[in-house]
């Protein structure tokens, strides 16, 4: 009897000293705030993969004061719904496509344009220019959020079953395209026909000959592996896209000044190292499809430049010529790259 009453002693101990761990490590817990952020790409991906090391980062450098925890492939909701969500606080980071992030200040679209970006020394060149610091002050402005950094999302290539080596070979081609202005210009100027058919369907169509082309950018095609239902890739390189990511004002108000200089910090870092990623594995791709059957085409892109030219004179866009000749006007001196990105800009 004595020794079952030490023994339930013992447990009423243990009990104890458990609750008290317990108790004490939850305070901790949720004593420490979470920032969420949000995105739309895949867990494989890069932008994932940094986002995750970005929280670690963070954590790291304030001392374990903050936590990020990253929700991906739109487990917080779509594209459109996560751009809202930031600007009431309700998630405090993402990544978003420049030309979304455009609805709420229109002259941030400019890049996602045809033609106005020549290669990736260029877009190194806007990425790091007064220009984008500006239209990334337009948005804040605007909005109350933060452009915290731009990241490179690729350059966006046709593919088909048929070479595409002029404009006159896109001509009457139904091509999918995403349903905003800067995507349709590129194939109206050429006489297709454009069709906006959700992402999501994308494969099903070119696999059902719904639609004969498709553009995106090559590591997008891999991932969404259009490759196994087209037989060419064509470099027509004409959009350089950006992706943003956005801080919700909300939440950088409201952390101390240094926390927040620490998070620009990590953000920024983050932002070069999926660059890096991105560029690396556009270079090494045209070699991958290649050895998987793929027929890479080099197109006349001067050629398709000269049609686009007219409508980015044309009245009604979004950003202004000024704005526009000074973005041109940063490829003088964007050079360096010149070799290496030939063939995919």
């Amino acid at each position: 009897m004595r020794t079952l009453k030490k023994y339930l002693s013992s447990l009423i101990l243990i009990g104890t000293a458990l609750s008290v761990i317990v108790f004490f490590a939850s305070r901790y817990f949720y004593s420490v705030p979470v920032l969420r952020w949000a995105h739309v790409y895949e867990v494989g991906s890069p932008y994932h993969q940094q986002a995750l090391w970005a929280a670690k980062e963070f954590a790291s450098r304030t001392g374990g004061r903050y936590n990020i925890k990253v929700y991906p492939a739109s487990s917080l909701g779509k594209e459109v719904s996560i751009n809202e969500a930031v600007n009431l606080g309700a998630i405090d980071i993402i990544y978003t496509g420049s030309s979304l992030a455009a609805q709420r200040h229109p002259p941030l679209a400019i890049s996602d344009y045809p033609y106005v970006i020549d290669d990736f020394t260029h877009w190194q060149a806007y990425r790091d220019s007064a220009l984008f610091d500006e239209l990334a002050s337009g948005y804040g402005a605007a909005t109350g959020d933060e452009i915290m950094s731009l990241v490179y999302y690729g350059f966006r290539q046709t593919t088909s079953n048929l070479p595409i080596k002029t404009p006159e070979d896109m001509h009457k081609l139904k091509i999918r395209v995403p349903n905003a202005a800067p995507f349709l210009m590129m194939p109206e100027s050429v006489g297709a026909n454009p069709a906006p058919i959700p992402f999501s369907e994308v494969y099903l169509a070119l696999q059902q000959g719904v639609v004969e082309a498709q553009e995106n950018p090559l590591t997008t095609i891999k991932y969404k592996r259009f490759y196994e239902v087209q037989t060419h890739i064509n470099l027509t390189g004409h959009i350089a896209n950006s992706l943003v990511i956005i801080g919700a004002g909300k939440t950088l108000e409201r952390l101390p000044k240094q926390d927040a200089d620490i998070l620009r910090q990590v953000v920024a870092e983050t932002a070069a190292r999926v660059t890096t990623e991105i560029r690396k594995q556009e270079l090494e791709l045209l070699q991958w499809y290649v050895a998987n059957g793929i027929t890479i085409v080099e197109t006349d892109r001067d050629a398709f430049k000269r049609r686009v030219q007219p409508r980015l004179s044309a009245q009604g866009l979004p950003f202004s010529q000024a704005q526009l000749a000074r973005l041109q006007a940063l490829s003088v001196n964007a050079q360096s790259d010149k070799a290496s990105n030939q063939s995919l800009r």
